[in-house]
């Protein structure tokens, strides 16, 4: 009956706190389920522990499909939390909360002493990149990619206001001293002070040239400061809207803060350094050198002697204001730390990363005081074999799964990813199915028999696209370090690296005649490549956002390519003409698709539809709605006549294109999957709420 302690099985303890009181165990039976879970993460499933005493255990991460813990005692017990990647955190101005903002567009309150959630704030539509608190708490506000700004109440969680009037997603926002006024940077270029009483727009600063990644009021409240992709730092005054000064210096400028006197501006930058100025004399006094990557948020303890920096390293640092040393540097997080922030007591720092945790550390430690972990179903990416028997997709669970398309039969696990998976795509003969993750590796798999044939390593860059040739010899990858490379499938090596693009790339793709290559960037261009000379023939411009997915027809002669801008544009690949503009969504394209006539274009979108195009005219002649969440994923099965599409809420569905009808749906089971919760105690309604979510019942 597995691991022991004092002789006794582990599971023999936990059983004998059946009906037992808390005064008779303690904590016996908390402490027996957490080194069970720990040994073996399955270890409680389908086990009967109806009315058990199980206090304090750590079930975090633990898979409980099926266990019974009808009228038990979970009394400070830990779950799995549900969160997408972390955005933003911050501490309230009284430290007893901390809120966050994640890739799912949620915000969430937790109380910062024992990490357990209390508010859980739903409305926007798509990632949630920054909060901030009022100064007396009592409100906050949620900037989202959706372009929408949100106000709080933070004891009800009720929405009390909606701002609008950017017109891209919003990076940014900050509340002035005084609470009256919000401050908001967007990717609109745009910084909007907005006068939160009425919900009204005061003012529009308008300056930058490019993205407003970071906003932030000068202590005394008459001065604002704003960090931009166009590589600056403005300084302007708040009452007239004029910009005073322009600091240069910085690649993107991600993250601007001023300490707590005002007199020393700092700011983060894609360069991977953080400069210390002085806003008397516009003199940069310091760099602070020592990230490995960009450097993407900065904060001020409170008494100003020292700035944490949180960075694409997967770092954060801390560092001596006085004399620029770093005086440590706090590892643990596996991805990105995108937002950093110092509890008002300036003891404790608190980390939010894209591997979907938070972290609390001891500032004069640098020990990890507490980890919040979260979970999420979303399935990321799909395809079809080639034969169109078989759906691969990628997930958040770190797996890849084949899925028999007749039966929806869950034929395969593929497992081996640290991290999530994110893309997948089958070789042409569809021997071979490529995979890649957040763990920022390529894993190229045989299907017949499940095995990892090889591992490339992308140069400790994520990978944002795959791609395999038509040949199935190369596969092509776009990367977040703005390059493409095209790969030897049999070797391994890196073939070429295709140099053009000066942000991520987010999308590749092959002609089917396999002399050209397409890619599309962040920086707003998509671009097409002599695939034997790596030459750039030609820049497709036209989008006024960034086109985040591109496919091309089956005869080679369309590019399709879908943007932010909401729309998708269809290009002449020799004349680089656009012939025609797709417009009806209502928020970003994640993902398109052609049908292998050419005829049909399939797209996906933030806006949680799916609609078919008729290319030749332009019409949509179908929109597809039942999925729950966001779009990630859509592709064409090799006769045209099915379509897959996947997405946030976990699920995917195969449909009939001549009909609309859903005809399966293909889910896997969550970490709770009927675990029975009917009756337990010591837990919140919010807890309860997201045992729910991950598949607990009241039975």
């Amino acid at each position: 009956r597995g691991a022991t302690t004092g002789g006794l099985p582990l599971l023999e303890i936990l059983e004998a706190t059946r009906g037992k009181t808390e005064s008779e165990v303690g904590y016996v039976g908390g402490n027996a389920a957490t080194l069970l879970v720990k040994i073996d993460r399955t270890a409680l499933e389908a086990k009967d522990l109806s009315r058990a005493v199980i206090l304090g255990a750590d079930f975090t991460n633990a898979s409980l499909r099926r266990v019974n813990f009808a009228e038990a005692n979970l009394a400070n017990s830990a779950f799995t939390k549900i969160f997408g990647s972390v955005r933003s955190v911050i501490f309230s101005p009284d430290g007893k909360l901390l809120a966050t903002g994640d890739s799912d567009g949620v915000v969430r309150l937790w109380e910062a002493s024992s990490g357990r959630e209390i508010l859980t704030c739903k409305g926007h539509t798509n990632v949630v990149e920054s909060v901030a608190f009022t100064p007396d708490g009592e409100i906050l506000a949620s900037g989202s990619y959706d372009q929408i700004i949100k106000l709080w109440d933070v004891k009800t969680g009720e929405c009390l206001k909606v701002l609008q009037g950017h017109t891209e997603s919003v990076m940014s926002v900050t509340f002035n001293p005084d609470g009256n006024i919000l401050a908001s940077g967007s990717f609109d270029r745009t910084i909007r002070l907005w006068d939160i009483h009425t919900g009204e727009c005061c003012k529009i600063l308008q300056d930058h040239t490019k993205v407003v990644f970071s906003v932030a009021f000068h202590p005394a409240g008459e001065m604002l400061a704003t960090g931009s992709g166009d590589t600056t730092v403005r300084l302007w005054n708040v009452g007239t809207g004029e910009c005073l000064k322009t600091l240069q210096g910085h690649k993107n400028v991600f993250s601007v803060a001023f300490n707590s006197t005002g007199e020393i501006l700092a700011s983060g930058s894609a360069d991977k350094t953080v400069k210390l100025w002085n806003i008397v004399t516009d003199e940069c006094f310091k760099t602070l050198e020592g990230h490995f990557d960009q450097v993407r948020s900065i904060a001020f303890s409170p008494n100003g002697e020292i700035l944490a920096s949180g960075s694409y390293d997967r770092t954060a640092k801390l560092w001596e204001i006085r004399t620029g040393e770093c005086l440590n540097t706090l590892q643990g997080h596996s991805n990105q730390v995108g937002s950093v922030a110092f509890h008002p007591a300036g003891e404790i720092l608190v980390s939010g990363s894209y591997d979907q945790t938070l972290r609390l550390w001891a500032i004069e430690s640098g020990e990890c005081l507490n980890t919040l972990q979260g979970h999420s179903t979303q399935v990321r990416s799909i395809a079809f074999s080639p034969n169109g028997e078989m759906l691969a997709s990628g997930d958040d669970e770190q797996t890849v799964r084949l899925w028999d398309v007749s039966s929806g039969e869950c034929l395969q696990i593929l497992q081996g990813h640290l991290d999530r998976v994110h893309l997948v795509a089958f070789s042409p003969n569809g021997e071979i199915l490529a995979s890649a993750g957040y763990d920022q590796t390529l894993r190229l798999w045989d299907i017949g028999t499940g095995e990892c044939l090889n591992i490339l390593p992308e140069c400790g860059k994520e990978v944002r696209s795959i791609a395999f040739s038509p040949s199935g010899e190369i596969l092509a990858s776009g990367s977040y370090d703005q390059t493409v490379r095209l790969w030897d499938i049999r070797s391994g090596e890196c073939l070429k690296t295709l140099q053009g693009h000066n942000s991520s790339v987010y999308s590749v793709a092959f002609s089917p005649l396999g002399e050209i290559f397409a890619s599309a960037g962040f920086d707003g261009t998509v671009r097409l490549w002599d695939i034997h000379t790596g030459e750039c023939l030609q820049i497709l411009q036209g989008h006024t956002g960034w086109a985040r997915t591109i496919a091309f027809s089956q005869n080679g002669e369309i590019l399709a390519t879908g943007s932010v801008d909401q729309t998708i544009r269809l290009w002449d690949v020799h004349t680089g003409e656009c012939l025609q503009i797709l417009q009806g969504h209502t928020d970003w394209i994640g993902s398109v698709a052609f049908s292998y006539s050419g005829e049909i274009v399939v797209s996906g979108s933030v806006d949680l539809t799916v609609r078919v195009w008729d290319i030749s005219t332009g019409e949509c002649l179908k929109i597809l709605q039942c999925h729950t969440s966001i779009i990630n994923s859509v592709a064409f099965n090799y006769d045209g006549k099915l379509i897959a599409t996947c997405s946030r809420d976990g699920i995917i569905m195969i449909w009939e294109i001549e009909t609309g009808e859903c005809l399966k749906i293909l889910k896997s089971d969550r970490p709770y999957e009927n675990m029975n919760i009917a009756g337990v105690t010591g837990l919140t309604e919010v807890e309860k709420a997201t045992l729910k979510a991950l598949g607990a019942v009241e039975n």
